[in-house]
């Protein structure tokens, strides 16, 4: 049961607390939290097939909506009106249509909406209740549909549908309806075809099915633990049986080879492999059909390529952008324009179109002009030895304008758990750091890209050993003169916000304090609250974090809320109401029990979010709360927001 609290009856608390401290004032001229979280002029460009227009999202009314101009630069014109949301996730799927998904309050239940590149002929293309979907496949050769999952006809089930941008209709592909061996995943080949699918097996074990066309049934492949396997990515230009794949059969990192899926067997030796990360990107050229290269992640993102020309081409783009760090957005149909981002761990950088045509490189906007990166902090990857000889990597952000000595420390581990934190900008980062204080984040074990072994050794271990590598970070820093040990506080949110409660809860006497923002407080109702479409994945869940049946004791001592006795830290914690993902109740829970100790804990609920908030004006309200928190209980004196 969701006990609804009073959560805004804390929020006068949290603006007095941030109104009287002012003991601690950035430098002069100093940036704000609304410098760090206010909507950008323009951003997330996306260049049309044509290569003629640029779409991209700008405010209206302090929501991101969708913009369209000239790749030149004339006639801007907005061609969404949301006042509720942002906008997040759109795309071309044509030279004059535009598709993009939204959401009510957070909840994750995503429409499809498509629109005219002039704002003309909009048309809600999925509008059923209760429903969200998948992009399958985008259909770059076929102007008029796109391919999607839907899950109107089981809420725990995805099935694939051809639909109309103009007119909406939808055409199933296939069928999704064994609840027990439900298919999690669809694949299509080069001409839209749907020829794979990925099947869970007795909630563990992945099928991998496969078909010469639709026409044919789909028959077996392959079926493997969850913890091994292949995961395809695309079909091959020339044998239409062999598809490229990231795989770990028989190896601890995942690598880049070709699978034969009618022989069911791997094609020749690896494309690529990194000894210490797992490689599964690939990238190709669809007009010239080779292969270009992969991107990984080691320290930072890192570039392979087997292609000369396209090597060639990105140092072109290194050598004119300088230092910054270079991704693809996308390029035109015909591969003569590319829409290309700059960013470093201290700008969000600036987006430039590169015309293979006249080998001119234009700059056509800049993310954050406001914010200068020469006053930022800059970001430092660093590796440690956890203490049971596991070697965990991290990164290190220390205040701007730092010269020496120990100062306060925020660690903020990532949420997931099963991602990873990358080098590159952070506005949360930056905002700690423009104010006097250290930031840590830490891949702890478990975290993705490291390889099976790594990530299999977190595996039952929330508020164990994963959380052992979080404390030996801290005793890390604090041990190279960092980290004052009596000023750290931790905050995350989502996993990192269960391992904040977890900190205050298993190591009281650690942290200062804590800031949860939408984390999990009890594992059992959190298993009892997943979305309907985690459903097939209950059965890993259960492997990596623990079985209410089987695992009833270990959950319980790894769930804060049932020690909350232990807490002696200050706590903040932050929630929306319609979180899919990590139930108010989860908030609710700890709340409740620490003011029935009669402790006051600061409690932020916004009920028109989700899993973190997304509004401008809340993400405002919450940072500056946290500041001000911060600002009380780790830093003795106040912070000026």
């Amino acid at each position: 049961m969701t006990t609804q609290l009073p959560g805004n009856t804390a929020l006068p608390t949290c603006a007095a607390d941030i109104e009287r401290l002012a003991a601690f004032m950035p430098a002069s001229g100093g940036y704000q939290v609304e410098d760090f979280f206010r909507v950008p002029e323009q951003t997330a460009f996306k260049l049309s097939p044509d290569g003629q227009y640029v779409a991209f999202l700008a405010p209206y009314e302090r929501r991101k909506n969708i913009h369209v101009r000239k790749v030149t630069g004339e006639g801007t014109v907005r061609i969404t009106s949301e006042t509720a949301r942002d906008i997040t996730n759109f795309f071309w799927a044509n030279a004059q249509r535009i598709v993009f998904l939204k959401d009510s309050g957070g909840n994750e239940n995503y429409q499809l909406f498509a629109v005219d590149k002039d704002g003309g002929h909009p048309l809600d293309l999925t509008p059923f209740p209760d429903v969200t979907l998948q992009i399958i496949d985008t259909l770059e050769d076929n102007e008029d549909e796109l391919i999607i999952g839907i899950n109107k006809n089981n809420p725990q089930l995805f099935d694939p549908y051809r639909i109309h941008v103009r007119t909406g209709e939808l055409v199933q592909l296939a069928t999704n309806d064994d609840i027990t061996q439900p298919i999690v995943n669809w694949i299509t080949d080069h001409r839209g075809q749907v020829r794979i699918a990925i099947r869970m097996i007795g909630g563990i074990n992945e099928q991998i099915l496969y078909r010469r066309d639709e026409q044919a049934p789909f028959e077996e492949v392959i079926t493997s633990n969850f913890k091994e396997g292949i995961s395809p990515l695309f079909f091959d230009f020339d044998n239409g049986d062999v598809v490229f794949v990231a795989s770990n059969l028989g190896r601890d990192k995942m690598v880049i080879v070709r699978y034969d899926m009618a022989l069911a067997t791997e094609v020749g030796e690896p494309l690529y492999a990194h000894p210490d990360v797992d490689v599964t990107q690939l990238h190709y050229s669809r007009r010239r059909q080779i292969l270009t290269g992969v991107t990984y992640n080691t320290r930072k993102q890192a570039y392979h390529f087997f292609s000369a020309p396209d090597a060639a081409l990105y140092q072109r783009w290194r050598d004119a952008l300088g230092g910054y760090e270079i991704t693809v957005v996308n390029h035109d149909k015909q591969e003569e324009k590319y829409l290309l981002r700059t960013y470093s761990d201290r700008s969000l950088g600036a987006y430039h179109v590169y015309d293979t045509t006249t080998d001119e490189l234009t700059q056509i906007a800049t993310v954050s002009p406001w914010l200068d990166e020469e006053k930022l902090a800059p970001m430092s990857p660093i590796s440690f030895i956890a203490r049971d000889g596991l070697t965990i990597h991290g990164y290190l952000t220390l205040p701007v304008g730092h010269t020496g000595g120990t100062v306060p420390l925020v660690l903020n581990p990532h949420g997931g758990p099963w991602v990873r934190d990358s080098w590159g900008y952070n506005p949360e980062v930056q905002l700690m750091a423009h104010h006097g204080l250290a930031v840590l984040q830490v891949n702890f074990r478990s975290s993705s890209g490291y390889g099976r072994a790594f990530w299999e050794a977190g595996f039952k271990q929330w508020g164990r050993a994963m959380q052992d590598d979080l404390t030996d970070a801290v005793g890390y820093v604090v041990a190279q003169g960092i980290a004052d040990p009596a000023h750290v506080a931790i905050y995350g949110g989502s996993y990192g916000g269960y391992a904040t409660l977890a900190g205050i809860t298993f190591t009281p006497d650690l942290y200062a304090c804590g800031i949860d923002y939408v984390g999990v407080s009890n594992l059992f109702t959190f298993m009892n609250t997943i979305p309907p479409y985690w459903a097939p994945y209950l059965d890993m869940l259960h492997e990596m974090v623990g079985h209410p049946a089987h695992d009833a004791e270990m959950m319980r001592a790894a769930s804060p809320v049932f020690h909350v006795d232990n807490i002696k830290a200050p706590l903040l914690v932050a929630q929306g109401a319609n979180d899919p993902r990590v139930n108010i109740d989860e908030s609710d829970q700890i709340v409740a029990h620490l003011r029935a100790r009669g402790i006051d804990v600061p409690y932020i609920v916004k009920y028109d979010e989700g899993h973190g908030f997304q509004n401008e004006e809340n993400k405002i309200e919450f940072y500056r709360a946290m500041l001000g928190f911060l600002g009380k209980h780790l830093l003795g004196g106040g912070i000026s927001v």
